[in-house]
């Protein structure tokens, strides 16, 4: 565990879970960007919002940093691929708030069709008017919704409600699944735009959908049509939006984000037709809570080495249950590969056998290069940059999967040069176990400590070793003997109670009968 910096608000229940898997919370609020750069400095977690932006120089200061977790779903402020290139992880809070900005986005509709905080902010100043803020139904108009994800598909559901008509446009999502919400795929933009009375707008924050709803796109659109923007802010170019809606062609807009945040003024905000909200499509105190303990529950994942479902620069998609009891056998079959090669192969062969073979196993080949790499090198390494690390060096990674596995339910086996190392859970506990080196069937739990000897299949040499370890005072905690299937040789896998001194090594290394020696050490 370690030193958590929280630098925005976030609900109790997740800074009281982070304290209580033990860290160190540092709440810090309202941090200058000189401020984060002196704060961060020791922190091994970063939890934030929306307001912190984590650049490259935070990244450098922050050395120490394990994970940043974003408490909520945008990381437009977090430059993820200087993070990944770091090995930090990145996490967020994806369907925290999901219901919560749907919701938000159809009552920006209904204000919007209805004049509400116009007619409100009137009659409160003393004014009746009724007959300036009339309004419009929704009931058979056609509703564009830009964006089938969660939180698209969420807004539609709602809309169906009322009675609109829903066309959509997401190159990402089939004309089936489109059937299946009861709404009409369109092939282009221009063409949701040409029909819609209304749009709403539900896609990331890109590189390709920054000035989305540009000059152009709006002249497309169908006289007098609305746009409702709860995404990100940047994706409509709001000079054009006023210059539209001034133009009469654009009808109005309700917009919850906008390019720059905060903002307290707009050309926007003077036109009677705009209904606009200061990003509030995820501040609900359910979505906030939400937010709280889902970031907490990925940052006391990411801190104690297991695996994060919601990281967004992991090459991973899950960890089964099947999968998940593996992760830390996986680990040490990498390390243990590392010391037998006494480094880093040219090339890794990673076999999956029997039923671990029909699950998603990219999880466990990162375990196996983060165990390998560490083992083999100096630099710091995580499931985010283990693969750039693996590539940088050269190391061919290759990956083969067998649902038949001869002798066991299920088997990984990591091939490095000239040495294997193979390893699998069974028994009644479910303990991990390896099951073979370099050809020899042994069978030893994967401890922090394993010496490894080669030695020719001949009397005497179990009590040899035994006995040089016992002058350095070295322990064993378990030993297991195996045979070479094709040569003279064997192998003693033996578990010590500590480390081997290297004097001991040495001395093993140049007695008769042994030709090698490997010891696996591990924190």
């Amino acid at each position: 565990m370690g030193r958590v910096l929280v630098t925005e608000e976030l609900a109790e229940s997740g800074l009281a879970a982070m304290r209580d898997a033990g860290n160190e919370v540092d709440v810090r609020l309202g941090l200058s960007p000189e401020e984060l750069l002196a704060a961060v400095p020791g922190a091994h977690a970063l939890v934030i919002r929306s307001a912190t932006k984590v650049t490259d120089e935070v990244l450098a200061a922050g050395r120490d940093l394990v994970v940043v977790g974003r408490a909520g779903i945008g990381l437009d402020n977090v430059d993820v691929p200087a993070a990944t290139r770091r090995g930090v992880m990145v996490v967020n809070a994806p369907q925290s708030n999901v219901l919560s900005a749907a919701e938000h986005a159809m009552a920006l509709l209904l204000a919007q069709a209805r004049n509400i905080p116009q007619a409100h902010a009137a009659l409160t100043a003393g004014r009746w008017e009724r007959s300036r803020w009339e309004g419009v139904e929704l009931h058979g108009r056609v509703l564009g919704v830009v964006g089938l994800g969660r939180i698209g598909a969420l807004f539609a559901q709602r809309a169906l409600a009322f009675g609109l008509r829903l066309i959509a446009y997401d190159p990402y999502v089939s004309p089936e699944r489109c059937r299946q919400l009861g709404i009409l795929l369109r092939d282009t933009l221009e063409e949701v735009v040409a029909e819609a009375d209304f749009v709403s707008i539900h896609v990331a924050k890109t590189k390709e959908t920054m000035g989305l709803f540009d000059a152009e796109l709006l002249a497309k659109a169908k006289p007098g049509m609305r746009i409702v923007n709860c995404a990100r802010g940047g994706i409509v170019d709001e000079q054009a939006l006023h210059d539209a809606i001034v133009a009469g062609h654009i009808g109005g807009a309700a917009l919850d984000v906008f390019a720059e945040e905060p903002t307290t003024s707009s050309p926007l905000f003077a036109l009677p037709q705009v209904v606009v909200t200061p990003h509030l499509g995820a501040s609900t105190a359910e979505a906030q809570d939400k937010a709280g303990s889902t970031i907490a529950e990925m940052v006391v994942l990411a801190l104690s080495g297991d695996f994060v479902p919601f990281a967004v620069n992991v090459n991973a998609a899950e960890a089964s249950e099947t999968v998940r009891p593996f992760l830390g056998l996986a680990e040490r079959l990498g390390r243990t590969l590392a010391s037998l090669t006494g480094g880093l192969p040219s090339e890794l062969e990673i076999s999956y056998e029997g039923g671990l073979a029909e699950h998603d196993t990219r999880i466990l080949t990162l375990s196996v290069l983060k165990g390998l790499l560490t083992a083999a090198s100096d630099d710091q390494v995580s499931y985010v940059n283990a693969p750039q690390l693996a590539t940088e060096r050269g190391l061919d990674v290759k990956e083969t999967t067998t649902t038949v596995a001869q002798d066991y339910v299920n088997l990984i086996d990591v091939r490095g040069g000239e040495h294997s190392v193979s390893g699998t859970i069974g028994g009644d506990r479910g303990e991990p176990r390896i099951v073979d080196i370099d050809g020899h069937k042994v069978d030893v739990p994967p401890v922090s400590h394993l010496l490894v000897v080669r030695n020719d299949d001949r009397n005497g040499m179990v009590a040899l070793v035994a006995q040089t370890l016992a002058d350095a005072g070295v322990g064993i905690e378990n030993m297991s003997l195996g045979k070479s299937p094709d040569a003279p040789t064997a192998l003693m896998a033996i578990a010590t109670y500590g480390p081997v001194p290297d004097e001991t090594l040495e001395r093993l290394r140049a007695a008769d009968g042994i030709s090698a020696v490997a010891a696996i050490d591990e924190p």
